[in-house]
């Protein structure tokens, strides 16, 4: 039984994410006066939201809703995901070309103590993720305040991979 509101609409990350960048409530991602959203990179893939600055600098940002809570352990995905394993890959690609990754969990509940990677339901993601920090891939996790009437990004969580 959650012991916090869940969000489920799977339309808020990206745009809550995106309303945090323009407050400059996600203070390791300030500094980038453009973004856009679901600009096509990689191999028909779409980012969740590009970052430019003005000296042509990007940062890809791929938001991933996490949902799944269990005994205060926010785990990520709560089912078998090809494409969230193949957008690992290719923000690995875009490090090695130079670029600023970042895999962003947003925890749409307010009873998470931590982030880990769901190995027990995808090995294969928790084996890719762990990767893609070793290669320079940022991992940013927050949860959210959510109530009735709205929702909020609230703070960052620690993970453990």
């Amino acid at each position: 039984m959650p012991t916090s509101l869940v969000g489920v609409n799977t339309s808020i990350p990206n745009r809550l994410v995106e309303h945090s960048l323009l407050t400059d409530r996600i203070a390791s991602l300030q500094g980038y006066p453009s973004i856009r959203r679901e600009v096509r990179y990689g191999v028909s893939s779409r980012i969740d939201l590009l970052l430019e600055r003005s000296n042509g600098k990007r940062c890809f940002v791929e938001v991933k809703n996490c949902t799944l809570v269990e005994e205060g352990i926010a785990y990520f995905p709560d089912a078998v995901t090809l494409r969230g394993q193949k957008h690992l890959l290719e923000l690995i690609d875009q490090v090695q070309a130079g670029h600023r990754a970042v895999t962003f969990f947003l925890v749409q509940r307010m009873d998470a103590r931590l982030f880990m990677p769901a190995d027990h339901i995808d090995p294969k993601y928790g084996v890719l993720l762990r990767k893609a920090l070793e290669a320079g891939v940022e991992i940013l996790v927050y949860d959210v305040d959510i109530n009735p009437q709205q929702i909020c990004l609230r703070s960052s969580l620690p993970f453990e991979l």
